[in-house]
């Protein structure tokens, strides 16, 4: 059996979707820059995608601009709103829970003489909003918030951090970085006071290659990739029609019955910390309900669960759960070839000695009960086994 518990690093591509994707790839093939009916039939999909996704989001087609997924998006929005405002002021906040497509373009702006403040956060992942308010200042220009951290699985307040920022600085512009919330979580970036928004699509059953940014009307941005000025000169080069189609499918199946989804995903999670609570030596990080309570619950997302494991590292256990057909992360999967010590197990205190040993289960509306009980199983085996070889 294999149990695939890494959905937080990249899902299965829907069957619908790849039909979808086969189709423009294979029939309706043109470029929808082209004039003639080959053109327009693939204009008319990056077209259907801005409707499916507009729909969900409750925004107009044009406040989204199709990337290549959430690092273009991310980059697109930290650097195209500092580089456009950067006569208003030059200081952004941000968290010290950010992914590396955040902290990276970040830094980037610190060496062109932006100035970035980083937030900390509490014990459980989350930004202290009295440290925000102290933060900000007139010459604010953004402020950069994971929605859902992909490390831990914290829920941000976002909307008390929009109406924060919104109210101590009218025209600083507010990101979020919804790349592990987008799918998972109702989103409606206007209610909510959102700006800026990134997502990619394969974390929720689409393509691998393709995202997009919801940009609210009112934000300026300053294009970072120039040409032949596709998307209203916001992002140019040939649309990934293939993509965008799917991603479009994606979004329209992921909203689909989401209470539902939920639902299963929360039943999921309790029974597998219930069985974690069981094995020796493992805790979580972030919010856990069967400890905290069932107000834990909202404030955490239903997909990513933390844990680390007394006298074993990540790596080690990862691949003996490998071995067994039982696919997990050490931390985000993104940064796997640079492997470095999180900065959000740092953030939240997770003792040093553990910092190593930690290992991150994601699940997915597909994810079942069987496979579950098989992660219990084959971690209950492995552990004691890998715990003696390493005390000798």
């Amino acid at each position: 059996m294999e149990a695939y518990l890494d959905n937080s690093a990249t899902t299965r591509v829907a069957r619908e979707v790849q039909e979808l994707m086969v189709q423009v790839m294979d029939r309706d093939y043109g470029n929808p820059s082209s004039m003639h009916r080959k053109g327009m039939e693939a204009e008319r999909y990056v077209r259907e995608a801005a409707d499916r996704i507009s729909g969900i989001l409750k925004c107009k087609p044009k406040e989204l601009i199709f990337t290549s997924g959430g690092t273009e998006s991310n980059n697109m929005a930290l650097i195209g709103t500092a580089l456009a405002a950067r006569r208003a002021g030059k200081h952004i906040v941000t968290t010290v829970l950010e992914h590396a497509s955040v902290t990276a373009p970040l830094q980037f702006l610190r060496e062109e003489g932006f100035e970035i403040t980083q937030l900390p956060a509490d014990g459980r992942g989350t930004v202290r909003l009295e440290e925000l308010k102290a933060a900000l200042r007139p010459d604010t220009i953004l402020v950069s918030v994971m929605y859902v951290n992909n490390e831990i699985g914290t829920i941000q307040p976002v909307e008390e951090i929009a109406k924060l920022v919104h109210t101590a600085c009218p025209k600083a512009v507010f990101h979020v970085d919804a790349i592990q919330a987008f799918g998972k979580l109702p989103i409606r970036p206007k209610r909510q006071g959102i700006d800026l928004l990134s997502v990619s699509s394969h974390k929720f059953h689409g393509p691998k290659g393709v995202g997009f940014l919801y940009c609210g009307e009112q934000v300026h941005l300053h294009p970072i990739i120039f040409g032949g000025g596709q998307q209203r000169d916001m992002r140019s080069g040939t649309e990934n029609v293939p993509g965008i189609a799917g991603m479009g499918l994606a979004a329209e199946l992921a909203y689909r019955d989401l209470a539902g989804k939920q639902e299963h995903m929360n039943h999921l999670r309790r029974h597998f910390l219930e069985g974690i609570h069981q094995l020796e030596g493992l805790s979580v990080n972030g919010w856990d309900e069967t400890a905290d309570g069932d107000a834990a619950v909202e404030k955490r997302a239903a997909h990513i669960v933390s844990v680390s494991v007394q006298g074993v590292r990540s790596e080690v256990l990862l691949h003996a759960l490998e071995d067994r057909g039982v696919y997990v992360s050490a931390g985000s999967a993104c940064s796997s070839n640079h492997p470095a010590v999180s900065r959000t197990l740092k953030a939240v205190g997770v003792p040093g000695d553990l910092l190593e040993s930690t290992v991150r289960f994601s699940f997915c509306p597909e994810t079942t009960m069987a496979e579950i009980n098989y992660a219990l199983e084959a971690l209950g085996s492995v552990l004691p086994v890998l715990r003696r070889f390493v005390r000798k």
